[in-house]
């Protein structure tokens, strides 16, 4: 794992596109994989994944700390694109399609103790639940119950999703509980 770590830090194959910064964190004993989308820019400029407003509400999401949540022996965070794709019209640009073909799977095999896989938005959620997904993010994350037990499905949780989780209650209301009780039972095993 660790060799696979560094080569992954290391890898120069988005060069042409982007500057180079692979963000991520994985550990042969971690319990929980967390797949997103790409470094932002504040990401990409510290180093430390999750490490913005969007990073916050996933933790509050989650019930958890920032102690626990950056420990990789309890989880894994793995973007589907590990560099920041860059600025586009309407916010970040997606995550660049070589990063997860080249490097999830030998990640995910390094990692076998997972008990828990969760997708945090539609570029993950494309890729791991592929035709089972919904005809749109609301609908995949309103069946979350479908993907379970391999799969927990979220939005992102960006701030600029408040709306989005101002129109949809049920989120909050049934959602959140159960990733909870669910995040902390993994933990706990």
């Amino acid at each position: 794992m660790k060799q696979l770590l560094l080569d992954i830090r290391n890898c120069q194959e988005c060069k042409v596109h982007l500057e180079p910064n692979p963000v991520l964190t994985a550990h042969p004993e971690s319990k929980i994989v967390l797949i997103g989308q790409a470094p932002g820019l504040k990401v990409h400029q510290t180093g430390i994944p999750w490490d913005d407003k969007s990073g916050d509400n996933l933790r509050h999401w989650m019930g958890i700390d920032k102690e626990t949540f950056y420990n990789p022996e309890q989880i894994a965070l793995m973007p589907m694109g590990f560099c920041y794709p860059g600025k586009g019209k309407s916010g970040d640009l997606p995550p660049r399609k070589e990063c997860a073909p080249l490097w999830h799977d030998k990640l995910l095999s390094e990692m076998k103790n997972v008990k828990l896989t969760i997708l945090v938005g539609q570029y993950a959620q494309a890729h791991y639940l592929g035709e089972s997904r919904k005809s749109n993010l609301t609908e995949t994350v309103k069946f979350f119950k479908e993907y379970l037990p391999d799969y927990f499905v979220l939005p992102h949780p960006s701030p600029r999703n408040n709306i989005w989780q101002a129109k949809n209650l049920w989120f909050a209301e049934e959602v959140l509980p159960r990733l909870k009780k669910i995040v902390w039972q993994t933990l706990e095993q």
